[in-house]
């Protein structure tokens, strides 16, 4: 047994689950492990960060806030901060994806998922953000940005990127997101989409949507997590449904400036995409994920949708001067 799997046990016994049988549950693109945990008929989640790689205080502030605010975060049950063991409630298997696989209505579920957008981003920022929480600034931005140059490009050219290459897509950056860095419009729990959204519908009003994998989360744009929803990674999603999504949000706030609004997302679907797209080869080449590069094809169509919209001008030029088409998959 290595010495991790003893300090689990430890952690365990001191919650009172002593002898609790343990299932892998499945992993997502970081150090996290997670296992389900079962007692006399009780079920729980075991998150498992290991420090220094992980740190579990901002999920753990993050959840006591959005618990706070009446979402479906899972309840925390037992927590040793130091050593990266949570115990959390467990929401179940029914992620988006996994209900829409089941025959659930998209539209019923994306739905939901608004009305936690629209409930968020209603309420004054003292309510809406936690304390000590960053905001989403340019700094981040561009170093999410930059991904794309210091992983997707040199593995697809085979060679190192100049330094003069990457000045000149850090300064289409930097003019791009002028206006959106440092943004402190509301909560953005950044990876908003189906296989972080759980659907809890014997639960009422917006706990029918539940929250997961939130613990990155920053202060900013109000168009980040609506734009993650709709521009999702690894599901396309019905053009027409993405519309009536966008026009029931934009409903809820008659007095938004819609313009200013619709910028602001395209620029950061574009920010995400090339974030992701690095992200998913770093995966791969430095991780051994491949699983990720499947959707590396998808998430270049999203980007080169986004980049047909005239704000993004440089950014296409940028793109087609230096990642040939033939790159692009």
């Amino acid at each position: 047994m290595s010495e991790r799997q003893k300090q689990i046990d430890v952690f365990l016994n001191n919650a009172g689950w002593a002898g609790a049988t343990r299932r892998p549950l499945a992993g997502d693109a970081s150090f996290r492990r997670y296992e389900r945990v079962e007692r006399g008929g009780e079920i729980a989640v075991l998150m498992d960060a290991p420090p220094p790689e992980e740190d579990v205080r901002p999920f753990v502030n993050i959840t006591r806030h959005l618990l706070s605010l009446g979402y479906s975060a899972p309840s925390l049950m037992a927590e040793d901060i130091d050593a990266g063991f949570l115990l959390l409630e467990d929401l179940g298997d029914a992620t988006f994806t996994n209900a829409l696989a089941a025959g659930v209505d998209e539209t019923q579920l994306y739905q939901a998922a608004v009305d936690v957008l629209v409930d968020l981003h209603g309420r004054d920022v003292s309510q809406s953000i936690p304390d000590h929480i960053e905001p989403y600034d340019e700094e981040k931005l561009l170093a999410e940005a930059s991904l794309l140059t210091d992983w997707y490009l040199p593995g697809v050219s085979g060679g190192d990127v100049s330094d003069e290459t990457i000045e000149s897509y850090l300064a289409v950056w930097r003019d791009l997101v002028r206006d959106i860095a440092g943004a402190r419009e509301t909560l953005v729990l950044r990876d908003f989409h189906a296989d972080n959204l759980m659907w809890l519908p014997e639960r009422d009003g917006v706990a029918k949507c539940g929250l997961l994998d939130y613990q990155d989360a920053l202060v900013g744009s109000r168009a980040y997590d609506l734009m993650s929803l709709l521009e999702d990674a690894r599901r396309d999603i019905d053009p027409h449904l993405s519309v009536q999504l966008m026009n029931s949000y934009l409903q809820a706030f008659p007095d938004i400036d819609k313009p200013a609004f619709k910028a602001a997302f395209i620029v950061l679907a574009a920010q995400r995409h090339c974030k992701v797209i690095g992200i998913f080869t770093r995966l791969a080449m430095r991780d051994g994920k491949v699983d990720y590069l499947a959707h590396i094809p998808r998430v270049w169509r999203l980007l080169e949708r986004a980049c047909r919209a005239p704000e993004l001008a440089t950014l296409k030029d940028w793109l087609d001067t230096n990642i040939a088409e033939n790159l692009r998959a």
